[in-house]
């Protein structure tokens, strides 16, 4: 499938009629800077659709993006930012949890982002973990991979791949050189 097109619809922090449209969703997770709002951005082929900020941690909202008329790209806010209240990270840690478990809506799918240069960190393994539980179909892709010195690539992507269970999906990806998007999309396009 291709995308045509892609655009900004809404926030949300809670409860809201987008929950109960009748959309296909597909939500992005992940810890703050991996790169998320430029994974989504490379998926639809728009530089500044999802914004992304040099200070992590900025998205504080569920935001809704409206890909081909049909299907909502949702941007859930990056979790684990250690420069922000603890009272703040809890906030976005339940929002996250209310939206992926509470929220009335099952994603079609998610995708949980990791820089590849980090690797799974615990909240990346425990939010893993509660997707497996929910039974969303889930994908982990290693984000930035175009920073990883050829020479330790192979290393970096089995370290990866040893951290997850045998079943999880996974897949390395770069925003800035579309390394696998085509793969990606595939995946989030699949038994629509």
């Amino acid at each position: 499938m291709k995308i045509k097109t892609a655009e900004f619809i809404k926030g949300i922090t809670g409860t809201n009629e987008i929950l109960e449209d009748g959309k296909k969703q597909v939500a992005f997770v992940g810890r703050s800077n991996v790169g998320k709002s430029s994974l989504i951005n490379s998926l639809v082929g728009v530089k500044d659709l999802a914004r992304s900020s040099s200070t992590p941690g900025r998205t504080q909202e569920i935001n809704f993006f409206l890909i081909n008329n049909r299907t909502y790209f949702v941007d859930l806010p990056g979790y684990g930012f250690a420069k922000t209240s603890k009272r703040k990270r809890e906030k976005i840690r339940k929002m996250i949890i209310w939206y992926l478990t509470y929220s009335g809506v099952k994603p079609h799918r998610v995708i949980l982002i990791i820089d590849a240069r980090v690797g799974i960190k615990e909240f990346d393994i425990e939010m893993l973990s509660l997707l497996q539980e929910e039974n969303i179909k889930t994908i982990v892709v290693a984000n930035k991979m175009d920073k990883v010195k050829k020479s330790v690539e192979h290393k970096i992507i089995e370290k990866i791949k040893d951290q997850l269970s045998d079943n999880a999906k996974f897949l390395p990806y770069s925003a800035k050189t579309f390394l696998n998007k085509d793969r990606l999309i595939e995946f989030i396009f699949s038994n629509f």
